[in-house]
């Protein structure tokens, strides 16, 4: 299972999180939120896929990120349709100001926030555009609520995309997660998404926390 740690911020703490090995790193691009990231990112390793988050954003702002932050992964976190997917997608791949393995390689991740119910069939236009979905808890912000849904709703899932799963997880979680994990309904969980359960404030992330929860994950 791999794992994506979403809304860094500070730089030592990106270095410190890196020593980690999780598989994704998240920077909020959005500028109204706490964790918004407005800096260089360092060098990464390349195993270490860069993800940027969105909240409605013009395409050719996010066509300018990917450029000058080298991002693996574009994840839209607001009411972006199927239609600005492809859009996107073939903005990407056509831009010739891009390096020709970001421009072939870089992939959609749509933010889809889950409620006390949630009709997945709805999402079928999306599968053709997207890579991953990223289940989080339905909220009054885009992301980082810091509290689950309901993931038995995710036995009425039956597309073939994989996903992300998100919303509030924490160590608290860890005997709920492996069960998750180990049940029918984790057959399309790509990777974990863990943000503000791990945090001491905003963007900074705690590491021995975060340590203790990627170690028992990956075994």
């Amino acid at each position: 299972m791999k794992i994506k740690v979403c809304g860094m911020k500070f730089q030592e703490n990106i270095a410190e999180v890196t020593g980690l090995q999780p598989d994704y790193l998240g920077f909020i691009l959005w500028e109204k939120s706490p964790r918004f990231f407005n800096g260089k990112i360092s060098s990464l390793p390349k195993t270490l896929k860069k993800v940027g988050v969105f909240v409605d954003a013009p395409l050719n702002e996010i066509v300018e990120k990917v450029r000058t932050m080298s991002l693996d992964y574009v994840q839209l976190h607001g009411a972006e349709t199927p239609e600005f997917c492809s859009r996107l997608k073939e903005a990407l791949s056509t831009n010739n100001e891009l390096k020709d393995e970001v421009r072939n390689s870089v992939g959609i991740i749509k933010a889809i926030g889950v409620g006390d119910s949630f009709p997945f069939e709805n999402l079928k236009p999306y599968e053709e555009v997207v890579e991953y979905f990223l289940f989080d808890t339905k909220g009054p912000l885009p992301g980082g609520n810091g509290y689950a849904f309901n993931w038995e709703l995710l036995n009425s899932y039956t597309l073939q995309t994989p996903f992300f799963l998100s919303g509030g997880i924490g160590l608290n979680d860890m005997d709920k997660l492996r069960k998750f994990l180990n049940s029918s309904l984790a057959s399309k969980c790509h990777a974990v998404d863990v943000n503000s359960a791990f945090e001491i404030e905003p963007g900074l992330k705690k590491k021995e926390d975060l340590d203790t929860f990627i170690k028992k994950i990956k075994q």
